[in-house]
């Protein structure tokens, strides 16, 4: 069993400290998509894969690509990745620690033959933030991403716009694609929540992705005074909004697993003394289970329906997205635990709120992911944390992982 140099530690958190430096935003770490800063990231961290001994690359859609091929012809490929991109005024930690985890365990294995390439990702777009849409990154590699070259940020211009701009080309997307035998996908990421820190553990294993839906509400009523109309005869479109979020959040605390969050509300003319003859809201639902997401999602859309119904206002709904929960691999997942349970360290298994590249990454390959705890439980935010140790904790299943991984493989 190798153990990592203790000293990787913090190599990883250094590392970590360095690329945040990279900021389109003097002052805060914010690294949208295909940034002028995007350079110095790739260029700090093929640095550090060239002393691996790895080939690295920029693929048609931005993603760092840095490669370690198996001594054994034909061998088939392990992926390990997060996402380079930030939300604005970020932490540190959110997708670079996955990127960089993948460079210290290549590190750690220091030449040892593996029965398997391994595939380092730093994937160009993750967050949304610049372009509305996410997972441009690891969208590439499963064939999904032409779709997206014609959408639009703010400016006017597309994502073919800021390929050909950051100097790539998009007729080379096929080349993005994952090619040849893919053995699978392993994402490191800190958990951005607090049930870790709460049960105590440094580390979990996500037993599956969420899915998902967003949506706005728009309830259309009637602006009148608000001295004059009597209770009786208003067209409150608010009112019917107000009542729909109160029952977004009694039915979610009723549910297991379930959250939803209505995050934006907008109410129309926006008088004091004027009744809300417009009014909308943004709803985000999600669960690991795809039935109970969607038997929650119509009962509150019924609700919705009823309250403005009520009111003689009248409804409509905006859908946004729609994102199918996504289960890890049974394998990969057994394999996580077992390498936490040789070393001694707690492995709970919890399911992640939050989207990630895996989810993508699974339609097409086993994938899985190992979270790290967030001591304050804060993410996107410049306060994020991780503790040492549990980076430490981390290396460790990771090099035991690919241990167990290889005798799978050459068994």
């Amino acid at each position: 069993m190798i153990s990592p140099d203790p000293r990787l530690t913090q190599t990883v958190l250094d590392a970590c400290e360095s690329l945040a430096c990279y900021s389109e935003v003097a002052g805060e770490i914010t690294r949208t998509y295909l940034c002028p800063t995007t350079r110095q990231v790739h260029a700090h961290l093929t640095d550090w894969a060239s002393r691996l001994g790895m080939s690295t690359r920029v693929d048609a859609v931005g993603n760092l690509r840095s490669r370690l091929e198996s001594r054994v012809p034909d061998a088939p490929t392990l992926y390990i990745g997060s996402h380079l991109d930030t939300v604005p005024n970020a932490g540190r930690y959110d997708g670079i620690l996955g990127v960089v985890m993948g460079y210290a365990l290549v590190e750690t294995l220091a030449g040892q033959a593996l029965p398997y390439s391994i595939e380092v990702l730093g994937f160009s777009e993750e967050e949304g933030v610049r372009f509305g849409v996410s997972f441009i990154g690891s969208r590439a590699l499963v064939g999904t991403a032409e779709e997206l070259l014609s959408v639009q940020d703010k400016s006017g211009q597309s994502v073919q716009d800021a390929v050909v701009g950051y100097g790539l080309d998009p007729q080379e997307l096929l080349q993005a694609r994952a090619s040849g035998q893919a053995l699978g996908y392993l994402e490191f990421h800190i958990e951005q929540g607090p049930v870790l820190q709460n049960l105590g553990a440094g580390l979990g294993v996500v037993s599956a992705i969420v899915g998902q839906n967003r949506l706005t509400l728009e309830f259309t009523g009637q602006a009148s005074h608000a001295g004059t109309t009597p209770m009786y005869l208003r067209r409150d479109a608010l009112a019917a909004a107000a009542r729909f979020m109160v029952a977004a959040e009694d039915l979610a605390r009723a549910t297991p697993g379930l959250v939803a969050t209505v995050g934006m509300v907008e109410a129309r003319p926006g008088a004091g003394n004027v009744i809300p003859g417009a009014a909308s809201c943004s709803l985000d639902i999600r669960h690991e289970h795809d039935d109970v997401r969607a038997t929650a999602l119509q009962k509150l859309l019924e609700v919705a329906q009823h309250e403005a119904q009520a009111r003689q206002v009248s409804f409509r709904v905006v859908p946004h997205m729609t994102e199918a929960a996504i289960p890890m691999n049974t394998q990969f997942k057994a394999l996580l635990h077992q390498a936490a349970g040789e070393l001694g360290l707690p492995h709970p298994e919890l399911v992640s709120g939050a989207g990630h590249d895996a989810q993508i990454m699974a339609q097409q390959m086993p994938a899985a992911m190992l979270f790290v705890r967030s001591p304050n439980a804060l993410s996107h935010h410049p306060d994020e944390m991780v503790n040492a140790e549990d980076v430490t904790a981390a290396l460790r299943v990771g090099v035991r992982f690919l241990e167990q991984l290889a005798e799978t493989v050459g068994a």
